[in-house]
């Protein structure tokens, strides 16, 4: 029975395309393998967002080139979104690579490795295959969940592809192509099938999450076409949490506002980029908002769900970013006090508008501002956490600590993750949980709740 190993970098989305190639590999008798060491077919599943990203997907498969000198017949793959943006020109790099498939091609990936796999069985010479083209209809492919066993207490659900706002940082928009959505009922037909498996959330993922089918399904009762999808969600029995991922500021309107005071599924907690808190670098980022709009839409869902948890993400050192103006996004930090956010140093990508801007900044400037805005979110996080010892919270058990296996872990409504003293009876269940101490970002669990 052959081996698969997929190595994964990237987002959520990229972890929910890897996971359709696993399944369409498992259908066809492959088996999973943590071992890169034993598997038959390697598969990398790569980003472009950052340039750290792709260095680290490539040094990777420079790695796995050295089994392969060994095993002349072991396949090599590359997935996703470096492989749509440079197609090609990864086999020049790496002439034993054999496989190059983009982002709207993973459907195709398990006929591809049976072909080639066919090829070195007659000793012919396989040819690479190199497969970036555009098809009608990708959205939809990434629908099946790995079925072996019971479902995960958590799961992602895909309900788009691509994105049409063209921020000047960022290559997604070439390498997944423009907005593309399912429909309502495919959507809701995956989500019962996960449910009946014994999932209880689902966190909606898509490029711009909140603008889903907005060029598809028209606005129907003054709710957009995702607010509408929110809404049939709320109804499907078995689901007990709901959350999506990322969604625009410039796109979240009174409807989508409106469902965090009716939608009781809805997980009190928004993931909501920011990128910069100056308004200049806004606009050269093509952001579509200003601070103060980003701050009249913080304050109104804070309103209409007061103890909603907000993170974000920012980039720091983008081309002509002054101190001044990166000290406006300090401030805005401190503003918001967000629960967490992810900071990411400017990483120039090919082809990209802000790629060719005069005043790029040094490494060693873009590195200083990383650590200080790092600084200032851990100490809002430090004490945000501290409020929350001896509070008790529910948490939806996804199974064991990444630590240790003598621990488990889930996470609140708000998606703070919280470590107890558990077992494998409490997967997939809502528990309450009394919190004692935290370390950085994870809260733990007072075991006197099971006695």
């Amino acid at each position: 029975m052959p081996r698969v190993y997929i190595k994964t970098y990237g987002c959520q989305m990229n972890e929910r395309d890897s996971e359709q190639v696993a399944q369409d590999l498992t259908a066809r008798g492959y088996t999973l393998t943590s071992d890169e060491r034993q598997a038959d077919v390697i598969l990398i599943n790569t980003c472009s967002v950052r340039d750290q990203a792709e260095q680290k997907a490539l040094g990777k498969m420079g790695m796995m080139r050295n089994l392969k000198r060994d095993r002349p017949d072991l396949i090599l793959g590359f997935l996703g979104c470096m492989a749509q943006s440079r197609g090609a020109e990864l086999l020049e790099r790496l002439p034993d690579v054999d496989l190059v498939v983009g982002t709207q091609k993973y459907h195709r990936v398990a006929d591809y490795v049976e072909d080639l796999r066919a090829q070195f069985t007659s000793a012919a010479a396989a040819a690479p295959v190199v497969d970036t083209a555009e098809e009608t209809g990708s959205q939809s492919t990434i629908r099946d969940h790995l079925n072996s066993g019971p479902a995960p207490a958590t799961a992602y659900v895909s309900i788009m592809q691509g994105c049409d706002m063209f921020c000047t940082y960022c290559i997604v928009p070439y390498t997944r192509g423009r907005e593309r959505s399912r429909t309502i009922s495919d959507i809701l037909s995956e989500v019962r099938g996960l449910v009946e498996r014994g999932t209880r959330e689902v966190t909606l993922l898509g490029q711009i999450v909140n603008l889903y089918g907005r060029h598809e399904f028209p606005v129907v009762n003054g709710k957009s076409p995702f607010v509408q999808l929110l809404y049939e969600l709320e109804k499907v029995d078995g689901l007990e949490r709901i959350r999506f991922t990322s969604p625009h500021p410039a796109g979240l309107k009174d409807d989508l506002i409106g469902a965090y005071t009716e939608l009781s599924k809805l997980c009190e907690h928004m993931h909501l980029p920011l990128q910069s808190g100056n308004n200049r670098i806004l606009r050269a980022m093509h952001r579509s908002y200003t601070r103060e709009l980003y701050l009249k839409k913080v304050e109104r869902l804070r309103a209409a769900r007061p103890d909603i948890a907000l993170t974000t993400d920012i980039i720091v050192g983008f081309p002509t970013e002054t101190d001044a103006e990166f000290q406006d996004t300090v401030q805005l930090v401190r503003e918001v006090a967000f629960d967490n956010c992810f900071v990411f140093r400017y990483s120039e990508r090919k082809d990209t508008p802000a790629a060719g801007m005069q005043g790029q900044l040094s490494d060693e400037e873009k590195e200083h501002r990383n650590q200080v805005l790092l600084a200032e979110v851990n100490r809002i996080a430090h004490a945000k956490n501290q409020q929350l010892l001896g509070r008790t919270v529910q948490i939806l058990v996804e199974g064991p600590s990444k630590t240790t296996e003598e621990r488990y872990m889930g996470r609140t409504r708000q998606n703070k993750i919280v470590v107890f003293p558990g077992g494998e009876r409490h997967r997939g269940k809502l528990l309450d949980v009394r919190i004692q101490h935290s370390s950085g970002f994870t809260l733990y669990g007072d075991p006197a709740i099971f006695d």
